[in-house]
This record gives C-alpha cells, sequence and structure tokens, in this order.
C-alpha cells in the first residue's frame, strides 16, 4: 500500500504498546525492522511474536544513555544495512505539579523523551543525509501542542519534540531526508497509559475512559492509529510533508 517494501527501520520503544503496532506495519508492508527498547525480555517476545511476518532483529538498552545508543542502535544498523526510516517512539511520563516534581522525574521524563530522541537521531540521520534520503518520524502529543495541569514535565518534552522535528526538517531537508512527528491524543492498551493511569488516580484525576466522553469520536485512540498515521509519515505518499506534526487525536485537539 505504501511501497515500503525492502526498505530498513527502525523502531525505538518497539517492544511495546505504540512501537510494537508500528513495528508490526512495518513488517507488513515489507520492510526490515530493527526495535530498540529497554526491556530486553519483552524486545526478544516481541521479535519472537512479529518474526513470522519478515525480518526483524532486536537490542535492548536506554535512549538516554549515549554509549548504550551507540552501541544498541549501532548493532541494528549492522544487521540491517542502511537505515531507510527512523521512528523515535521511546517516551515515559510522569504525572505530577510541576511545583512538587521531584528532580528525579523531571530528570527522567527529559533524558528519555528529548536527550533520547538526540541521541538515536544523531546515531541514525547523518547516514541518511550522505545516501540523500531517509524519513524520520517523531513520537510527540497533542500535550505538544496545549499545555495541561499535572503534566508539565511531559507537555515541556513534547513540546521540545515538535521543536526539534521542525528544526531539523529545516536542517536536513535539502538531502532529501524528511523529519516530522507525530502527536496521539488519548491512547490505551500502552505500558505509558497503564503507568499514567495509576498515577493520575493516586492524584484524583478522571481516567481515560472518562475523558474518552468528550472526544469527538467518543472513544481512546489505540496504538494502531498512531501506527498508521507513522506508516503515511514514512512513505513517499508523504513526499512533500517535512516538519509537521500530524494531530491524531479523535478531534480531542485541533491545530
Amino acid at each position: 500500500m505504501y511501497g515500503l517494501n525492502g526498505k530498513k527501520a527502525i523502531v525505538t520503544g518497539g517492544a511495546h504498546g505504540i512501537g510494537k503496532s508500528i513495528a508490526a506495519r512495518l513488517l507488513a508492508e515489507g520492510c526490515d525492522v530493527g526495535i530498540f527498547d529497554l526491556d530486553h525480555a519483552a524486545a526478544g517476545a516481541t521479535a519472537r511474536e512479529l518474526g513470522t511476518r519478515g525480518k526483524i532483529v532486536c537490542a535492548s538498552g536506554d535512549v538516554s544513555d549515549k554509549a548504550a545508543v551507540e552501541s544498541g542502535i549501532g548493532a541494528l544498523m549492522a544487521a540491517l544495512g542502511p537505515i531507510d526510516i527512523l521512528v523515535n517512539n521511546a517516551g515515559i511520563c510522569r504525572v505530577g505539579k510541576l511545583l512538587e516534581m521531584s528532580d528525579a522525574d523531571w530528570t527522567a521524563t527529559f533524558g528519555i523523551n528529548v536527550d533520547g530522541l538526540f541521541h538515536v537521531t544523531r546515531k541514525v540521520a547523518p547516514q541518511m543525509v550522505a545516501r540523500r534520503s531517509g524519513a524520520i518520524v517523531n513520537i510527540a502529543s497533542w500535550m505538544g501542542k496545549s499545555a495541561s495541569a499535572a503534566f508539565g514535565a511531559y507537555c515541556a518534552s513534547k513540546f521540545a519534540v515538535v521543536a526539534m522535528t521542525q528544526s531539523l526538517a529545516c536542517e536536513i531537508g535539502e538531502f532529501g531526508v524528511r523529519v516530522n512527528a507525530v502527536g496521539p491524543g488519548l491512547i490505551v492498551d500502552t505500558k505509558m497509559r497503564d503507568e499514567s493511569e495509576a498515577q493520575r488516580k493516586a492524584e484524583g484525576l478522571p481516567g481515560a475512559h472518562d475523558r474518552a466522553r468528550s472526544i469527538p469520536l467518543r472513544r481512546p485512540g489505540y496504538p494502531d492509529d498512531i501506527a498508521r498515521a507513522v506508516l503515511f509519515l514514512a512513505s513517499d505518499e508523504a513526499a512533500y510533508i517535512t516538519g509537521e506534526t500530524i494531530s491524531v487525536t479523535g478531534g480531542l485537539w485541533n491545530d
């Protein structure tokens, strides 16, 4: 459908939820896929589960650790060959008011959501530039466009992802490399959502399914809703789109 047969792709945070759905979609389109995830056991399990659909390799490590990225992403690149598609999906969410948030939660949020994107992109993008071809898709958030109480650190990190997407698109567009982002809305059936829901409950905040009643489409989103948008942006169907963040929210947030 998207003309991705034979392409090589890397997905960070690819063992669970949105990342796993993206990897599955890429495999279905004929891509060879590498997943990089902090959860070593889950990465291996996902690779075995999806391996019947095509070539998939995995590596484990922390995207916020530059040395781990150099080693793990480097291993995926060696196994797959030149990378055509990079999906920066790894991320965390820490719920808490800014004046009450711990230094550790703030640092972890930016370490993974922002520094991690920086480390992985700096490892993969230069060979795209050298080949004058490639597509990078960053997973931002609708909260990267509109702030929300008790999500200050997460919002700030995702605003940064949007800014980095725009800046890099300006810097490497002349080399034929496109850089876009997807801004998910309220997505369920993910590890991050489960952790966030527990934190929201502790803060006395409403849960996902209660909040979904106010969404125009009257449902939460699912990982595959995001995967479909990622594949579009990674394909030549989006050949004249760069520097954009597409909201996938069921109408929760409209630009």
